[in-house]
């Protein structure tokens, strides 16, 4: 973070107007945006993104998300940093957090959590999966909306937009039977709308110093609380006792481990359209087995 940066957000206008920074450091793990930490004069920390000007709507996303997650938690098991401040600065794009020590740990109050939240929003839904605007997984747009049917939701909302996008690297299958038998296996499904962190991968989660779970960069929306789950299996899964305290918290239905599969399409479709690579050949192989899956259907 430079300096003329630095002026930009204690000055009159800035997110910390008024207050002295005493040092900056860098904080690794970002792929988009550049992430530090801020110490002041006083001794009060934040945790800041700063990004290009035009990556000013991939912050907001996160902090839109963030803020409806801190409505629905349980704080006594789950830490969601609230956003303090969203700027868009001259060239650059600024959020402002809560600085959070994350630590490793047990995962008991993770899953609690989790299932507190999924819970919780569940019993206070508006009974529609979806999202209100426009959002972003990553780089890659998140398409906002409303359906009734969970099945229509994903397929048309989620799936659909990141086939379209995998044309472009020749991903070619019969789209329109694999869409019209996932929509009619969700409609046995039939599950209940829950808040969603939407990202819910290893690098975005941790453990705070009393043992309470942390969640942070969310791709937010009403989804089947399965979507969490199923995600937190994608890249090296979560400890024993995240799945364990989920689960005497708030039981899965019966067909979830099934159901795996077919929700990380969503990501390896999105990861393949990001990044390429072996997730090419891994999203192709996750249809022909979705499509095993499916042949009753």
């Amino acid at each position: 973070m430079d300096w003329s940066l630095q002026e930009q957000i204690t000055g009159d206008n800035g997110p910390l107007s008024g207050e002295k920074i005493i040092e900056v450091n860098p904080i690794s793990g970002g792929c988009i945006h550049h992430a530090w930490k801020i110490t002041l004069a006083t001794g009060e920390k934040f945790f800041a993104k700063t990004s290009s000007s035009e990556h000013y709507p991939i912050l907001e996303s996160e902090a839109i998300g963030l803020a409806a997650l801190n409505d629905q938690i349980n704080k006594n098991y789950l830490i969601i940093p609230k956003p303090l401040s969203l700027q868009k600065l001259e060239d650059t794009s600024i959020l402002i957090l809560p600085w959070i020590q994350l630590l490793d740990g047990n995962e008991k109050k993770l899953g609690q959590g989790l299932a507190m939240l999924h819970k919780n929003s569940s019993e206070n839904c508006q009974k529609n999966f979806g999202w209100g605007s426009n959002a972003h997984i990553g780089l890659n747009p998140q398409i906002g909306g409303w359906r009734k049917s969970w099945g229509k939701c994903f397929v048309e909302l989620r799936l659909r937009p990141q086939i379209d996008m995998a044309k472009k690297w020749n991903l070619y299958f019969d789209q329109e039977k694999f869409e019209a038998r996932l929509i009619k296996y969700f409609e046995e499904h039939n599950p209940e709308p829950s808040l969603v962190h939407g990202d819910l991968w290893t690098g975005n989660k941790a453990i705070d110093n009393n043992g309470k779970g942390i969640l942070f960069d969310p791709a937010t929306w009403w989804a089947d609380r399965e979507v969490d789950i199923a995600m937190s299996k994608l890249f090296g899964g979560f400890s024993k006792q995240f799945y364990e305290w989920y689960e005497k918290t708030w039981r899965l239905p019966d067909g979830h481990e099934e159901r795996v599969e077919i929700y990380n399409l969503y990501h390896l479709l999105n990861h393949a359209n990001l990044f390429g690579g072996g997730y090419k050949s891994r999203t192709i192989e996750s249809i022909n087995k979705i499509n095993n899956l499916l042949k009753s259907y």
